[in-house]
């Protein structure tokens, strides 16, 4: 008992030791476990709201539309729980210009329901849900009326890959009837869309360079109204996939033996099938001109040859009056009365030449004859003429009609491929990494101190350790009294941690992502596990440290401990050999710098705490400063254009036109800009970027005009960059690059992401979705955006195939060596805010799709949720900064009683005492914060490396001011920290002090 009360007794009386761990290990499991909490909440809510709404698992899209044949085909495939096949089409209407919509069937299967957030679900015919970005920008509310209009190519299957189908499927087919909605609509609800969850009131502007969005906005409506038997997609449930976590690999290892199944035999049997099905809608189209054009022709043949039957019925008769009348003559003239009276009796037989003579004498003896006789064969030879040149139509029809329908392509996608989920899922993968890494250097500096603090502690107790050894305790039994001590102060700390991080952390996270997505249903949950080893990780850890100090003390015999702990032995430091510069520091100024160097151990854990709490601030703000610089780099340095406009093929020269007009632009580059993809298939051969590298990106195509290939270099800045170390990447000299036909420029952010780099082998899809091996001559340096660079003749020679020529909006044969200059990359003159505003005013003009201005998106490049979540790393880093530089002035004072108590009794006032050992701490901490600055930037470097995001490169830059910021609020932590150490200074007595433990 009195073992435990003594046990007790000291606890109390080494407080701040047990408050330091205990704040130590709150820090680190705060860390460790909020930041990992926070995005599993986001995860897991967005996943149960995703399951809920039945957020498709695989959608299926054709060039040529889906028909029921493949919606059947799609049901038998294994894995396969639930097909539903969807509708839509886009429309237009005037919104402060021509803005553009998806008019969205909502499916009868549960699959992509939308999510009703205001009002009602629509039911009939003429009813919409829209979504709260619509009604925000439109001032609309429920109970609107709004009428659209279906563009011209409203019967387009629209996918991601910007590939259109079904033009030549309606043309061909009589059977397939493109979606046709209802133009006269009524909003009676306000719906979240499960595909898209961005926040429109939130910080949308952060996450524009990543929009896929193919129109404005997307309107809801039910079957009801809706007509057409052709589906523009199809959208899967996979069997068993609602079970996992859809942002999981066990997730996607589930939907790829689908999209493999389906990519396999079921995709190639399709595309055949619909292409047959278009064919022989088209032969049968021409079978059935055929026919009724035979049937025409018969009846006018049949017409023409009564006509002509009559005509001879006529002549006939006249020859056979004449030839009657010819030999009753012969006969009167005769001697035989009796042969006269036998031949009137009997018209005379004539041969068929001498008839035909006859006939024609008498058609050309009458004008109405001949004339009869001439439109009769007229007639025929018209009829005949017909029937050739019908036939030679039909004919070049039935040669044309394999060219004229194209091969038929199926997409297979995932919900990879969705713009916003893919947003979300890498943002908080980000966030992640961040937490993941962090918490390794708040363990580390929570072992050191902890090291630090329970050495000390047993180091005081050594006589009493010696004492009960020597009464027979066990050394378990002693060592037990500091391993509970530190196992509480852990337990207490990750105790108040995990409120910390499952409550604080979290909910401060969510505020942010709730500021940038949309997420019903979000909650915050505890982890037990997670929890449980989070703790469990800094129990260890300080655990190990304290049974370390307790082996090194108690390996001694208690003899040994009961005596006083002999003094370290003098020695000189390196500063004293270098005479000229020891002679002249002073007497107090000597004892420091033996102070300093002397005791290493104390060296090296204030330095390295120091230092690794610096780095922490340092990173924190190195990653603030990569973020906040990312808009700035891309849109003034390396673009260097002012604006960027894209229209539509058909619209190209009118916004050239517009464009040249308006007196702006002061140097220009016509341009084809196609969204496509990149792709790198994992070969581990070398040429395709890393060995087993693999993964697919979504890219900005830019080809460029053979003849003005030198000028690219006038509007983007091309600097060729090599993979670096530590977040760092080797830039080559600007305009040292150049644009060739001998292979693509790749931009840095998607190399980096893909491990592509010079001379490797990609897979290209333009806009056509039409696919190509290309070759990487280069790789540019990029921050945000993922464009691809290639040269027109390059272009040509990558994708001038059949395919290519017969997909909409592509090169017709004869003209296939010219492509449709669809962009335009130029340079204004005017300020920033005028730029901005003609970007704008351009976007109005019917034949401008999108008028980009680089100095608008470089003011308005933000990155909201990284900045939150390095606000909170450096808050947190800097708490525990306090936190050891308490410990370690605490721990200092502790060792050196003794000294200070001798100082006393020489004469020096408290105040002198305060600067002598002051000047220590601040000197160590100096010396930290020296070795903590460039520590910062590297470990900086290590973390925006992990930190890989669709379309974004993170090029470390650390700013000056964030250096002096990280050192000013380190030395501002320790001048706190003083204030605190100095009223213990105060209360040391001498006498009491400088008693014999003997």
């Amino acid at each position: 008992m009195a073992f435990v009360k003594d046990m007790l007794r000291m606890w109390a009386h080494s407080w701040k030791r047990f408050i330091s761990i205990a704040m130590i290990t709150l820090l680190g499991v705060a860390v460790l476990t909020g930041i990992y909490a926070g995005c599993r909440d986001a995860f897991r809510s967005t996943d149960r709201f995703f399951d809920a709404q039945g957020l498709h698992d695989v959608q299926v899209l054709s060039t040529a539309g889906l028909s029921n044949g493949d919606i059947a085909a799609l049901r038998k495939v294994n894995g396969v729980a639930k097909v539903q096949a969807e509708r839509s089409q886009e429309v237009t209407f005037d919104l402060d210009g021509r803005k553009s919509a998806t008019m969205q069937e909502i499916g009868t299967d549960g699959i992509d329901q939308p999510y009703l957030q205001e009002g009602r679900m629509p039911k009939k015919a003429g009813e919409i849900a829209v979504t709260r970005k619509f009604i925000r920008d439109s001032g609309k509310r429920i109970g609107s009326r709004l009428t659209v209009t279906p563009e011209s190519a409203s019967s387009d299957t629209s996918d991601t890959n910007g590939t259109n189908g079904a033009d030549g499927t309606n043309e061909t087919s009589g059977t397939d009837e493109a979606p046709s909605f209802p133009t006269k609509l009524t909003i009676v609800g306000v719906v979240l869309d499960p595909q898209n969850l961005s926040n429109p009131d939130g910080y949308s502007a952060m996450t524009s360079f990543r929009s896929t969005a193919t129109t404005d906005y997307t309107f809801f409506a039910p079957s009801d109204g809706v007509t057409g038997t052709l589906y523009t997609s199809a959208t899967l449930l996979v069997k068993g996939a609602a079970a996992e976590s859809t942002f999981d690999e066990s997730y996607e290892n589930t939907v790829k033996q689908v999209t493999d199944r389906i990519d396999g035999t079921v995709k190639t049997d399709r595309q055949k099938a619909r292409r047959q099905e278009l064919l022989d809608a088209g032969n049968k189209k021409i079978a059935d001109a055929r026919a009724e054009a035979d049937k025409k022709f018969a009846d006018a043949q049949s017409q023409i040859d009564a006509n002509r039957q009559q005509f001879n019925q006529q002549v006939d008769q006249i020859v056979s009056m004449q030839a009657g009348a010819a030999a009753a003559g012969a006969a009167a003239n005769g001697a035989n009365a009796g042969a006269a009276a036998a031949a009137g009796a009997t018209t005379p037989q004539l041969d068929e030449t001498t008839r035909e003579t006859m006939r024609e004498t008498i058609i050309a003896a009458s004008p109405e004859l001949t004339q009869a006789k001439q439109q009769l064969d007229q007639a025929q030879s018209q009829l005949n003429e017909q029937k050739a040149s019908t036939e030679h139509t039909l004919k070049t029809k039935e040669n044309e009609l394999k060219t004229s329908i194209p091969q038929v392509r199926w997409y297979v996608q995932d919900r990879q491929s969705l713009g916003g989920f893919s947003a979300l899922k890498s943002d908080l993968d980000s966030i992640q990494s961040l937490g993941n890494a962090f918490p390794i250097v708040f363990l580390l500096v929570a072992v050191m101190m902890s090291l630090t603090a329970m050495a000390r502690m047993v180091e005081e107790d050594r006589s009493l350790i010696g004492t009960y050894v020597g009464l027979g305790y066990g050394r378990l039994a002693v060592a037990s009294r500091y391993l509970l001590f530190a196992l509480l102060a852990c337990l207490i700390g990750g105790g108040l941690g995990l409120i910390a991080g499952f409550l604080g952390i979290p909910a401060f996270l969510l505020v942010v992502l709730q500021g940038m997505y949309v997420m019903p249903g979000l909650r915050l949950e505890y982890d037990w596990l997670y929890g449980s080893l989070g703790i469990a990780l800094f129990v260890v850890g300080v655990l190990a440290a304290t049974i370390y100090a307790c082996v090194q003390e108690m390996r001694q015999t208690p003899a040994a401990l009961m005596r006083p702990k002999a003094p370290r032995a003098g020695s000189r430091i390196l500063l004293e050999r270098i005479r000229p510069v020891w002679n002249r520091i002073g007497f107090l100024g000597k004892v420091t710098a033996r102070n300093i160097f002397r005791f290493k151990s104390r060296l090296i854990m204030t330095v390295g705490g120091v230092a690794g709490c610096t780095a922490l601030i340092v990173c924190g703000l190195a990653i603030n400063d990569t973020v906040a610089d990312l808009g700035i780099k891309q849109y003034r340095d390396i673009y260097r254009y002012d604006l960027m406009v894209v229209s539509d093929d058909s619209d190209a020269s009118a916004m050239r036109t517009k464009v040249a007009s308006d007196g702006r632009v002061t140097s220009s580059l016509d341009v084809r800009i196609e969204s496509g993809d990149l792709t790198v298939a994992g070969s581990g051969d070398g040429d395709s970027g890393k060995a087993g590298s693999s993964g697919s990106e979504s890219i900005q195509l830019v080809a460029v005009p053979k003849k003005h290939l030198s000028d690219l270099g006038e509007m983007v800045t091309l600097q060729p960059v090599s993979s670096g170390i530590l977040g760092t990447s080797g830039v080559g000299k600007t305009g040292s690059l150049k644009l060739d036909d001998d292979g693509v420029i790749v931009a840095q952010s998607a190399a980096s992401a893909l491990g592509v780099k010079a001379g490797s082998k990609v897979r290209l899809t333009n806009g056509d979705g039409v696919q190509a091996t290309a070759k990487v001559s280069a790789v540019n340096r990029n921050l945000i955006g993922s464009d691809v660079y290639v040269s027109e003749t390059y272009y040509a020679k990558l994708f001038d195939s059949k395919d290519a020529k017969n997909t909409k909006n592509s090169k017709s044969s004869e003209d296939s060596e010219a492509l449709t200059w669809n962009a335009m990359l130029a340079k204004l003159s005017g300020s920033d805010t005028s730029q901005t505003d003609y970007a704008e005013s351009l976007e109005e003009d019917s034949s401008v799709m999108k008028a980009v201005s680089c100095a608008h998106m470089a003011d308005s490049f933000k990155f909201d949720l990284m900045g939150a979540v390095v606000a909170l790393i450096v808050a947190l880093a800097g708490g525990l900064a306090l936190v050891v530089l308490f410990t370690l002035a605490n721990t200092n004072v502790s060792e050196r009683v003794r000294e200070m108590a001798t100082l006393k009794v020489l004469g020096f006032f408290d105040r002198e005492v305060h600067h002598y050992v002051n000047r220590e701490m601040m000197i160590l901490t100096v010396m930290g914060v020296i070795l903590g600055l460039p520590l910062g930037r590297l470990v900086g470097g290590m973390l925006t490396m992990a930190l890989n995001m669709p379309s974004l490169y993170f090029e470390v830059e650390v700013k000056p001011l964030s250096y002096v910021i990280a050192a000013v609020a380190t030395m501002a932590f320790a001048l706190l920290v003083q204030l605190f150490v100095n009223p213990v200074l105060d209360r040391i007595d001498p006498i009491s002090s400088l008693k014999s433990v003997e």
